[in-house]
């Protein structure tokens, strides 16, 4: 078997192994900062980067940015929060 240091290319892996993957890959990134080696931290944030971008072009039709993540949304919270319109 052909040994994968980086993991299984995020474009092979079918959709439930992606979202397995990505979910797996936020659990364990504060144990990684804490307590990994600074390898460890690199390898791990190269994958997760690989994996989300993979993630979002999948299925960049469900994800929605929370309007109050954005400037323009928080702008508008906080004009209607001071009786601004």
């Amino acid at each position: 078997m052909k040994r994968r240091p980086e993991g299984i290319p995020p474009g092979d892996l079918s959709d439930e192994d992606l979202v397995r993957e990505v979910e797996h890959l936020h659990a364990t990134r504060h144990e990684t900062f804490l307590h990994g080696t600074g390898d460890a931290f690199d390898t791990h944030t190269s994958r997760m980067l690989s994996l989300e971008y993979e993630y979002r072009r999948r299925f960049a039709a469900v994800l929605t940015p929370d309007p109050l993540r954005t400037r323009a949304g928080s702008r508008r919270a906080a004009a209607v929060g001071r009786g601004g319109s």
